[in-house]
């Protein structure tokens, strides 16, 4: 649970429990089996526990609730930046119902419910045909393929806000308008980490380019550990990759920033 959260497009964040089983090319290098395995937890995998938090944890997101209804101002909330709500697993089940209580019990703050299985969707969700307004349902898309795949099923549930995250974005991406112009909002981004794999930057601003035209929001959240320019201030032992008649620099997530063609792009939905 984080409280001002360091990710750039959410207030906060609220895992009901940590761990997850991989599923897709995104996965390869989770930060958040990475992360914890740092503080001494192996929670990854079918075999694997998950890591489930005391009564305490849960409260936190009534307390914002209670300071975005005193300020007036909703706050989004990342739900689950350590786990996937909707990972098959039975003992998961009890939080699961606990987590659409707490959502249905915090009007103020818009609930991102981001996963990599949208066919799981239905068989966990307990809301029909009115989904509560607070709820913004995403699918992470890094390819081609999986774009193809999951946006459909994302876009079966009406829930208010319907997000893709095309983070890691591991190939370019064509989206189908007819079926997008459904879609709600689009984040983008590259991958961290050592081993990261580079984005190219033709794919962002293809993505960006789309988005505009078809009136979507876009968010760029990173260039991830490659970055297509070098920083200002002086920087050693830069690794360079080339990818055709492009030049990356791996600089590492905080030195290769977010501006895309000297800009920032920090577009919202309408929520």
């Amino acid at each position: 649970m984080a409280k001002q959260s360091k990710i750039e497009w959410t207030h906060h964040t609220f895992n009901p429990w940590w761990g997850c089983t991989k599923v897709s090319s995104a996965c390869k290098h989770c930060y958040a089996e990475t992360w914890a395995k740092r503080v001494g937890h192996n929670l990854w995998g079918r075999g694997n526990p998950r890591r489930f938090f005391s009564d305490t944890h849960w409260q936190g997101p009534l307390k914002w609730n209670a300071e975005a209804a005193s300020e007036g101002e909703r706050k989004r909330v990342f739900c689950a930046s350590m786990a996937d709500v909707f990972e098959s697993r039975k003992e998961l089940n009890p939080w699961r119902r606990r987590l659409w209580n707490l959502i249905e019990d915090t009007p103020w703050l818009d609930w991102l419910l981001l996963t990599k299985r949208p066919q799981m969707i239905g068989q966990y969700i307990p809301w029909k045909a009115m989904w509560p307004d607070n709820v913004w349902l995403g699918v992470t898309v890094e390819n081609q393929k999986l774009a193809e795949k999951r946006i459909p099923m994302l876009l079966s549930y009406p829930a208010k806000i319907r997000f893709l995250s095309c983070e890691p974005l591991l190939g370019s991406l064509v989206l189908d308008m007819d079926c997008c112009s459904n879609i709600d909002w689009v984040i983008a981004g590259g991958e961290s980490g050592h081993n990261a794999r580079p984005t190219q930057p033709v794919w962002v601003r293809a993505l960006r380019d789309q988005c505009n035209a078809a009136n979507i929001p876009f968010h760029f959240k990173q260039w991830g550990h490659w970055a297509p320019e070098l920083p200002k201030a002086k920087t050693s032992n830069i690794k360079i990759i080339k990818r055709g008649d492009i030049t990356l620099f791996g600089l590492g997530k905080s030195a290769a920033g977010r501006y895309l063609d000297g800009q920032t792009w920090d577009q919202y939905p309408a929520g």
